[in-house]
């Protein structure tokens, strides 16, 4: 697994990259390098704040000496005209951060947002909401962080901190019992100490599946809610249970209320509107 810190570090140097070019042209031609200014993060609408210390992160990496004042932390909820932290500093610093933070708070506080309305709909059931892959290229840290501050869990970071035999696997490998078998004994002989998780795709699966002792979890893909029910019924709660597939908010607490431990929802960070936030210049 990639340690954070040096991946947020590369991921903040190629962004800055992509935005900078040769310079910014325009704080160059128009104000002095000596300037030194201060800048307010304005909420803008209703939500759940995500991305406050990457953003501090960012400030440090372009410019060490940057000084900030964080007024609201990560995961709380914020309204308009909250502002949610003061930065004081070089003007040419300042804004060379400025579309980065942004672009980095708006989506993860959009995915904060997303994710607490589905932690709500569940609230007082067991059943936890978490995320998937259905991530952006390059962002899934701060996208499974930002699922995090809005109270979700995140499922596995990528194919190497779990094994997840889901259709395509179980086809390619002649079926689902020479899926299971192979990767139970792959785990063994590699000596890795990561769940196995499994694919069903019919009542028969989930029956095959929870009979074999050393798989940790059974997913019940596209299931409707009375096979879901069923499902949960015949693992009895020899597996940990999750469904997946074709549930949204309107739907979510009916398959919660049928027992299962996790539901996995894409749209937590593939169907997401940003939150409107903005870095505004100000004086005492």
């Amino acid at each position: 697994m990639t340690d954070y810190k040096l991946w947020l570090s590369h991921f903040i140097q190629n962004a800055l990259e992509e935005d900078l070019g040769d310079g910014d042209h325009t704080s160059l031609s128009s104000i002095p390098a000596t300037a030194e200014g201060k800048a307010k993060l304005l909420v803008k609408e209703t939500a759940v704040l995500s991305g406050v210390e990457v953003a501090s992160q960012i400030f440090s990496f372009i410019d060490p000496s940057f000084r900030i004042n964080i007024m609201i932390a990560d995961g709380q909820p914020v309204h308009p005209g909250d502002v949610a932290f003061i930065i004081e500093g070089k003007v040419h610093s300042i804004l060379k951060a400025e579309r980065l933070v942004l672009n980095v708070m708006q989506r993860m506080s959009g995915i904060a947002t997303q994710t607490a309305r589905y932690v709500e709909e569940l609230s007082g059931l067991k059943t936890r909401v978490i995320d998937t892959r259905k991530t952006t290229p390059g962002m899934r840290y701060l996208e499974k962080e930002a699922v995090r501050h809005g109270g979700g869990m995140n499922h596995r970071m990528g194919l190497f901190d779990m094994i997840l035999l889901k259709d395509n696997h179980i086809d390619y490998a002649g079926g689902i019992e020479k899926a299971v078998k192979g990767a139970l004994a792959y785990r063994k002989e590699k000596s890795l100490a990561i769940p196995i998780e499994v694919e069903a795709r019919s009542l028969q699966d989930v029956t095959f599946i929870a009979s074999i002792p050393g798989v940790d979890r059974v997913m019940f893909d596209n299931f409707t809610i009375e096979q879901t029910r069923e499902a949960v019924k015949i693992t009895a709660r020899r597996v940990e249970t999750e469904s997946s597939g074709g549930i949204t908010l309107s739907n979510l607490r009916a398959y919660a209320e049928c027992g299962v431990d996790f539901i996995s929802v894409g749209a937590l960070t593939h169907h997401v509107k940003s939150i409107d936030l903005s870095l505004k210049a100000f004086t005492d």
